[in-house]
């Protein structure tokens, strides 16, 4: 009976390293991406002009891979139902479950796409040459691929980019991908998100009392059986000047 491992190439995954059938062998980077259309011209030419050097800087061949799927939110949307259940506060509670609706109807209204960005390093087995064992080569095969992953990773740093490669655990999980159609995610337990979420108002602080202002009291008012005194009233005192000035007389 034929099965899938027989129509594939790989023969092994080996410290982070595929093992070829053909017995050669390759390594994948993960490769982050860059909004293109976002940036001015000057910094386009440059991000082209960086990877035009890259390129020229390399004395082997490599490989690009786009990989799109469609994204996949039923745990994500399983994970709110939770959250929302375990929540106490009305306003919030509502709160979510509009953003939930909300996320819903994005996904199914736009075919919302999940791009993954892949850079390989392959070693044909003509580049080996001849080895006496299998430990061997694999570990000749380790020693070539090794210096280009950190040379191709120092050159994309230049362009802007991280790249990191994959593990076993990583490669698994990838290659399944491909061959068996999409997965659902992985998402813990609503642990953390399970307890309760108060809003703690400070009460307020009373205010120290501050001593009574005494405000002077009015005479009262005249009435036509009781008349009142106007207080005298004080004017400034006249000014003693040095000078004396007397009146004089008209002597005709």
């Amino acid at each position: 009976m034929n099965t899938t491992q027989q129509h594939l190439l790989i023969s092994d995954i080996r410290e982070d390293i595929i093992m070829l059938k053909n017995g050669g062998g390759a390594l994948i980077l993960q490769v982050s991406a860059v909004n293109f259309g976002l940036l001015s011209d000057r910094e386009q030419i440059a991000i082209i002009s960086a990877f035009a050097q890259m390129l020229n800087s390399l004395s082997f061949s490599i490989q690009i891979v786009i990989y799109s799927e469609r994204l996949n939110i039923s745990s994500y949307l399983t994970l709110l139902d939770r959250a929302q259940q375990a929540q106490t506060n009305p306003m919030l509670s509502k709160m979510m479950a509009n953003y939930r609706q909300f996320i819903q109807t994005t996904i199914k209204e736009n075919e919302v796409l999940d791009k993954k960005f892949y850079l390989i390093i392959p070693l044909y087995r003509l580049e080996l040459g001849l080895t006496p064992t299998k430990i061997s080569l694999e570990q000749k095969i380790k020693t070539i691929l090794l210096p280009r992953r950190d040379q191709v990773i120092r050159q994309l740093n230049r362009v802007g980019l991280k790249a990191a490669q994959l593990t076993n655990q990583q490669l698994a999980e990838a290659f399944y991908n491909i061959y068996n159609g999409q997965f659902e995610e992985n998402i813990p337990a609503v642990n953390q998100i399970a307890g309760r979420i108060e809003v703690n108002l400070k009460e307020p602080q009373s205010i120290p009392n501050k001593p009574p202002i005494n405000i002077p009291k009015l005479p009262p008012a005249p009435t036509p059986g009781n008349s009142v005194e106007p207080a005298p009233v004080r004017t400034q005192a006249s000014r003693t000047h040095p000078f004396v000035v007397e009146e004089l007389e008209d002597n005709v």
